[in-house]
């Protein structure tokens, strides 16, 4: 069970650290509002509401396929070639991207919905279709691999937890360093670790999508 957790966690890890429209959010939370260093806990607090939503919506909707050996194998090698898809692009823009220039963060910049942190976390989320097209191949190709159903509630816990403990590790401390004037970030560190991301996404996808077809889950 330990494994749903460390993996869930890291996969959640390499999203978050990604930009993106919650990321975007963050910042502009965490510079405008009064104690902008808890924008963060708001903004994912929201985020990780309607992704337990998702998450028993997924199953619920998948439930009855969840009984088809071919459903779970195809779901599950899907969501693996995704998640090696989005990290060559990862690796792919990161290698485009001229890091050299300061990575800044100016309020000028930073647009999208500006109202309550919860509720922004919710509404960014919503917003953003790669979030959705995630959720719908990866997460759910994830979920099928590890044999996470309603069946298993302790492994739909060690998910969720896993996953909004790899927002956290990110949202949390960037709000901070926002909010107490750090509004720009080592470029060449970012882009290392975004590399890093990139590469690990790749390796799981191909571990996903072997593993789903070499190591079927029960029915």
């Amino acid at each position: 069970m330990i494994e749903i957790l460390v993996f869930s966690f890291l996969i959640a890890l390499t999203g978050a650290l990604s930009p993106g429209p919650l990321l975007t959010f963050t910042i502009y939370r965490s510079l405008k509002q009064k104690r902008g260093y808890l924008a963060g806990i708001y903004i994912i607090l929201g985020h990780a509401t309607i992704e337990f939503v998702l998450i028993i919506a997924l199953l619920a909707g998948s439930s009855f396929f969840f009984q088809s050996i071919v459903f779970l194998t195809l779901v599950g090698t899907i969501g693996g070639f995704f998640l090696v898809i989005f990290g060559i692009v990862v690796i792919r823009d990161v290698s485009k991207t001229n890091f050299d220039a300061t990575f800044t963060f100016e309020k000028g910049t930073v647009k999208g919905f500006k109202g309550n942190s919860f509720i922004g976390g919710i509404v960014v989320s919503l917003s953003n279709p790669f979030w959705t097209f995630w959720w719908a191949v990866i997460g759910l190709g994830f979920m099928v691999s590890f044999n996470i159903s309603f069946a298993n509630p302790l492994g739909i816990l060690l998910f969720f937890i896993g996953h909004e403990l790899g927002d956290m590790i990110w949202y949390l401390p960037l709000s901070t360093f926002v909010y107490y004037g750090g509004k720009s970030l080592n470029p060449k560190v970012y882009k290392y670790i975004l590399l890093v991301c990139g590469a690990f996404m790749i390796i799981f996808g191909i571990y996903l999508a072997f593993n789903i077809i070499f190591n079927p889950p029960s029915i």
